[in-house]
């Protein structure tokens, strides 16, 4: 178990990886530049794991102009849900989740209301490149909103929950579900007051839960417990994850899904720069898991193959 309070050295003895090696070593040797807007740009993401066959949330419009949101209100007129995106975000901001109508206004998961000039003004600053990295000049994406697997019921509030995969060279290494909460305002971001539980990637269940760095046992809105998460179609969520290896070409990849009542797992996003505190809602470090896996790599494996032999390794 990792410990708040504790030394370097222990940290160290108990596997922990830190933003150092993280950046020099996972990140730096094994994402080449080249590569990243595979995944910083979501509408890349898009359309290349769309090619793939790779499920994804249906896209429903992308804005690109001032002219474009101009339009809005009457594009969306027929749409009761959906989420509106910065291509070029990071961290969760920007983004928009609409889950009803009442008239001309949109409602947001708090019950809040945005009005169609807010809604504009929201997609103006997308464009001018506010919630963008490095502040460039962007595109708005219009997703559908995902409807939520029953299973996640009392364990988020007012948003949809995602789970975190990490990959290392295609093989999934750890995994947690990131619950959203009234704090987070219906979003699944960890810096936003989201509960990252930790998921067992053998078996799908529940581990350790930290809010803003702290344990918890029950969700801070709903009172369930949280080890009580057993999450569906596991293995087929990793082989998911797992095929954006070879999409992408990234040795170290946050694959970021969500569980559709319908559709079952689709892909939300994936990230070249994966967070540690995964670690934490794991209860454990993932150096070790990073060493056998580099002993694999020269091992030719298929997107299954390679979840078959982490759900054996890590048991």
């Amino acid at each position: 178990m990792i410990l708040k309070f504790t030394t370097p050295a222990k940290l160290k003895k108990a596997g922990v990886v830190g933003m150092n090696r993280r950046n020099v070593e996972l990140i730096a040797q094994n994402n080449p530049r080249h590569l990243y807007p595979r995944v910083d740009d979501k509408l890349i993401t898009k359309q290349i794991t769309t090619e793939k066959g790779i499920a994804v949330p249906a896209m429903i419009g992308v804005a690109r102009t001032q002219f474009h949101v101009r339009q809005l209100q009457n594009f969306l007129k027929e749409d009761q849900t959906f989420v509106i995106k910065p291509s070029k975000g990071s961290g969760g901001k920007g983004i928009l989740v609409i889950t009803g109508r009442d008239g001309d206004d949109f409602i947001k998961p708090s019950g809040n209301r945005v009005t169609p000039k807010e809604l504009q003004h929201h997609v103006s600053n997308i464009l001018s490149g506010l919630y963008s990295l490095g502040g460039k000049p962007d595109v708005a994406m219009i997703e559908e909103l995902v409807e939520f697997s029953d299973v996640f019921d009392g364990f988020s509030y007012e948003g949809v929950p995602d789970i975190r995969v990490i990959l290392y060279h295609g093989y999934p290494i750890m995994a947690m579900t990131r619950l959203s909460t009234s704090e987070s305002d219906g979003k699944a971001n960890l810096h936003q007051g989201a509960v990252g539980l930790g998921i067992d990637i053998s078996t799908g269940r529940a581990l350790k839960a930290v809010q803003h760095g702290q344990p918890v046992e029950h969700h801070p809105d709903t009172g369930r417990k949280l080890s009580e998460l057993n999450v569906p179609y596991w293995e087929s969520l990793l082989n998911l994850a797992s095929c954006c290896y070879e999409v992408t070409e990234l040795g170290y990849l946050g694959a970021d899904i969500v569980l559709d009542k319908n559709r079952g797992p689709l892909l939300l996003e994936l990230n070249a720069r994966p967070g540690l505190a995964i670690q934490i809602a794991n209860g454990m470090g993932m150096q070790p898991r990073l060493s056998l896996i580099k002993e694999q790599r020269e091992v030719v494996r298929t997107a299954e193959e390679r979840v078959a032999y982490s759900i054996r390794a890590f048991r």
